[in-house]
């Protein structure tokens, strides 16, 4: 058993240092390949009785390892988000053993199939949808490999990362002396898997897509780097005086569009405007339309987005949106409201199923925001582009949701200075390029804190800012509309398809066990 403990605890550490990491800011992709094959090998290795508590270990201590900047943005993250990943391998680490079970001679494809239904079914869907962690991130910076995404989304690269860990788990369970003597057993699957791997990095050097012919939009991206707990008039004030500040050294470059990031400027601008509520605050708020009233090029900002509503029980009350705004020349041109909460931070949807729960949120001075409804794509100067909220462009099919309504660039607009970590404003940037990728399309992020970059369609980070820096980012974003990708027409069509053949395969295993009987062993069992 501590065999098997050390082993799962190994494959923990070795994932978390996959990604960027508190050891390596950008990671150590190469790990990726291999981190898990510890922990296939203690799938194979231990009993039924035991999977679920090494399931239960591996969850916990891989997400507390891999997200150990959680404590910094939210102390209560840590008990929520690690015990929520001890419960999924508590569900995924038994199918894999299953699988191991019914195909033990060559279990290693259908594990790495129900891998990838693992990550979507379960981490990325859903209220809970979290995709820090998926492991076909950790390569964000071997482009050749990941240009397949625009076939079939992060997904089919997280195949073909998390096979290499199954194979070689499965090899070396037996003991190394069980694999010198079957060694030839591996030859083929290994050389197969060599083929393919061989081919999608050919297929991600020829489909670099050309953007030198492309419209190049002048933009200039504010990184503000000021505290987002901080609240009051105060804070507002010195937030403002810095967004000018860093918006004039932009305008001496003559972009044609100014992007803040998220709830950049923090009072909602049109309530305030429209009912005037704080005689002290709606003074702050003219200032500033003032000042975009002003420019002769388009702002957009990240802000709270207030609205009166008439509920239930009759009375009116204010509702509030995380939105980002278009100005021109002080007038809103068009708002979008975030789609997609944070979950627990943002949005907790059973308050009154809950209301304990929802008591001590609220007890920690959580703020909800209502859902928007609307993928809203601006335009300004002849550029049509949309701008996915913070979290958002972590997730695949609220960019491709964008594009297919005609966004020719996504912005994203992002807060992670509360992190106070590299890592993990790494982690969420490494997730953006995969959005440009998938949907051949550039990314621009503009962030409170990092990583505020311009990445180009193939992935490539074309400039950047130090994070948690002050500053302005001035930088031409390549404006490419060609075709729709497979991923932009067809969304998240593998990993459905992936489970589809998992069950398959499992049912026909039962099916054989049932009819045929317990299978003779394929190797030597332990000692």
């Amino acid at each position: 058993m501590l065999v098997d403990l050390g082993l799962t605890a190994l494959s923990a550490l070795l994932f978390a240092l996959s990604f960027p990491s508190f050891l390596s800011d950008r990671g150590w992709f190469p790990l990726g390949f291999v981190c898990l094959a510890p922990l296939f090998a203690v799938v194979r290795r231990s009993s039924w009785a035991a999977v679920p508590f090494y399931g239960l270990f591996f969850g916990y201590a891989s997400y507390a390892l891999f997200n150990y900047w959680l404590g910094k943005f939210y102390p209560l993250a840590l008990v929520i988000v690690p015990p929520i990943y001890a419960a999924y391998f508590l569900v995924t680490l038994p199918a894999l053993k299953l699988a191991d079970t019914l195909f033990p001679r060559h279990p290693y494809l259908l594990q790495s199939a129900l891998w990838v239904v693992y990550e979507y079914f379960l981490k990325t869907s859903g209220f809970l949808a979290y995709s820090y962690g998926n492991l076909g991130y950790s390569q964000h910076a071997f482009l050749p490999l990941i240009q397949v995404a625009d076939l079939a989304g992060v997904w089919i690269v997280s195949l073909v990362v998390v096979y290499p860990s199954a194979l070689l788990g499965r090899a070396i369970a037996d003991g190394l002396g069980a694999l010198r003597s079957q060694w030839r057993r591996y030859l083929l699957p290994a050389s197969a898997y060599a083929v393919v791997f061989a081919a999608v990095v050919v297929y991600g050097l020829a489909s670099f897509v050309d953007t030198r012919g492309d419209r190049q939009w002048k933009v200039a991206l504010v990184q503000q780097d000021v505290d987002p707990w901080k609240g009051g008039y105060s804070a507002y004030r010195t937030s403002l005086d810095v967004l000018e500040r860093q918006s004039a050294r932009a305008l001496a470059g003559k972009p044609e569009i100014v992007i803040w990031s998220e709830t950049s400027f923090v009072p909602a601008i049109d309530w305030h405007t429209r009912y005037r509520p704080d005689n002290q605050t709606y003074g702050l708020v003219k200032e500033l339309r003032d000042y975009l009233s002003a420019q002769d090029v388009p702002f957009v900002v990240g802000n709270d987005d207030g609205e009166l509503r008439r509920l239930e029980e009759g009375q009116e009350a204010r509702v509030d949106f995380n939105a980002s705004l278009l100005f021109d020349h002080g007038r809103i041109v068009d708002t979008y409201r975030k789609l997609h909460l944070v979950p627990f931070t943002e949005s907790f949807p059973f308050k009154e199923t809950l209301p304990r729960v929802y008591q001590w949120l609220v007890a920690a001075d959580t703020h909800f925001w209502e859902r928007g409804t609307v993928y809203t794509v601006f335009e300004a100067g002849g550029v049509r582009f949309s701008t996915p909220i913070c979290f958002e462009d972590t997730f695949g099919y609220l960019c491709r949701g964008f594009v297919q309504r005609g966004a020719d660039v996504l912005v994203n607009m992002t807060n992670d200075l509360w992190s106070h970590s590299v890592a993990c404003a790494m982690q969420h940037m490494t997730m953006a390029v995969f959005r440009a990728v998938e949907n051949r399309r550039s990314v621009a992020r503009s962030t409170n804190g990092g990583i505020t970059t311009i990445i180009d369609p193939n992935g490539r980070i074309l400039a950047g800012l130090p994070p948690f820096t002050e500053g302005c980012l001035a930088g031409s974003v390549p404006v490419h509309r060609g075709d729709h990708t497979l991923y932009t027409r067809w969304g998240d069509w593998l990993p459905p398809v992936l489970l589809g053949l998992s069950v398959a395969a499992l049912a026909v295993g039962i099916i054989r066990r049932i009819r045929f009987g317990r299978p003779a062993p394929s190797s030597p069992k332990k000692g």
